[in-house]
């Protein structure tokens, strides 16, 4: 029995936590910190990352000397060098070992120009990685306020079905007191049937906004799935936008992708130094020990030399310094020299562009938020003046002072003012909090 009883309290318990993270709602600092951590290009970024990191320590690496050891065996036959330095016919089996090493004294600066190169490769990436994150946040935003519109313009379509169906009751009322003709009441009733088909459409629109959001966050689509609706800020008549040249100021000195491709015309720098190198000679100390075995070596007695034995008495040591001057590539050293500086050139206008395309984006962005803002402000008015005419427009269809066509009218202007009121309010926001992103801030809402 009581077996029985923990039982049902743990199925109760599973149900309760599933009833929880069904009715889980998601906020925006949610989406975009599960994003950061779960979005593919994310992850991308991070091991390109964590492969620039592995290629600077290869290239410190290039600075310590490489240790080689080498084993052959080989099979002679006919002519061949015996023990006692002597040519005999005979067939033999022999063993060569060998260790050397090499160690880079000179190379015309090119290791060091790889090191500085490569950890400005390094930064860059970081930087990449950076931008990914932004953008990543921003398009959260975005779709994140694009379902707050839409969930307005779903209440929107329902209070207005609202209303209408308070008026098909209270015509129906008069319809059957016959005060009113049945004509009316057919034109109110088709007006709820294209009210409903808004508030249809509406909610399709505002599921095909979270279904965006869910595959922003790379999730599988849930009718649960949810955002929560946050305090958004009240916009005022006094409302200003920060200008585009203070917030390019600010931007320029820390955006991501300014700094990235900043950091990528340093690097087409040691890039050129680099290629220059190959023009230098190169030093280089070595040293080796060898050692071998044949299965023919015999002594003065004509004893076969045992192995161990070989190995004492043949071994050869060598220490030495080398040096590679190149005289003819093919002209291939001087054609990477030119696209060097080629690069050059074109990292240089990589970085132009960056910041032009910054300074484009900020402006559109200030633009567009102004814009906003003033049709904001005109919509204010507008609604206020259509809340009032449709106001007027009731009282009178409801005494049948007016008929359907111009209620109807009355009412499709006000939801068309307060959709336009909307938008502008949503529109202003996201440009704001762009603008706070550019400036440095965190994207809040």
């Amino acid at each position: 029995m009581i077996r029985n009883l923990l039982v049902v309290i743990i199925l109760l318990l599973g149900v309760q936590q599933t009833s929880l993270r069904a009715q889980d709602v998601w906020s925006l600092q949610k989406c975009v910190d599960y994003a950061l951590t779960n979005n593919i290009k994310i992850k991308q970024g991070v091991i390109s990352t964590q492969y620039q990191q592995n290629q600077l320590r290869q290239s410190k690496n290039s600075r310590l000397p490489n240790l080689n050891g080498q084993v052959s065996q080989n099979l002679n036959f006919g002519r061949s060098l015996t023990y006692d330095n002597t040519y005999k016919d005979i067939n033999s089996s022999e063993t060569d070992l060998g260790l050397g090493t090499t160690i880079p004294v000179f190379n015309g600066f090119q290791i060091t120009n790889s090191i500085e190169k490569l950890k400005l490769d390094l930064m860059a990436s970081v930087e990449d990685l950076s931008k990914a994150k932004s953008d990543i946040s921003v398009n959260i935003a975005s779709t994140y306020l694009e379902i707050l519109f839409d969930k307005e313009l779903v209440k929107v379509a329902e209070d207005q079905l609202t209303v209408t169906r308070q008026q098909i009751k209270q015509i129906g009322e008069k319809v059957e007191a016959g005060s009113l003709a049945r004509g009316s009441l057919l034109e109110i009733e088709a007006q709820a049937a294209g009210e409903d088909l808004n508030l249809v459409n509406a909610k399709n629109q505002l599921q095909l906004a979270k279904l965006k959001l869910v595959q922003l966050l790379e999730l599988e689509m849930n009718d649960k799935f949810d955002i929560e609706v946050p305090n958004l800020p009240e916009i005022s008549a006094q409302a200003s936008v920060v200008a585009a040249t203070e917030v390019y100021k600010t931007a320029v000195q820390f955006r991501p992708e300014i700094k990235g491709a900043d950091l990528r015309f340093q690097s087409s720098k040691y890039q050129l130094r680099l290629a220059q190198g190959t023009l230098y000679p190169t030093i280089s100390l070595y040293a080796n020990v060898y050692d071998s075995y044949n299965n023919k070596y015999t002594d003065i007695n004509g004893k076969n030399i045992d192995f161990s034995s070989q190995l004492k008495n043949n071994q050869r040591k060598g220490i030495g310094v080398q040096m590679n001057i190149p005289i003819f590539t093919r002209f291939q050293n001087r054609l990477q020299i030119d696209n060097a500086r080629l690069q050059v050139l074109n990292t240089e206008l990589d970085l132009e562009s960056a910041r032009k395309l910054l300074r484009s984006d900020i402006e559109t962005a200030q633009t567009n938020a102004i814009a906003a803002m003033n049709r904001f402000s005109s919509n204010q008015k507008a609604v206020s003046s259509m809340r009032e005419a449709f106001r007027y427009s009731e009282e009178k269809f409801s005494v049948g002072l007016v008929n359907a066509v111009e209620y109807n009218t009355a009412k499709t202007k006000l939801a068309k003012s307060e959709s336009d009121l909307l938008q502008a309010k949503y529109e202003f926001i996201f440009r704001t909090k762009l603008l706070d992103l550019y400036r440095g801030l965190p994207l809040t809402l």
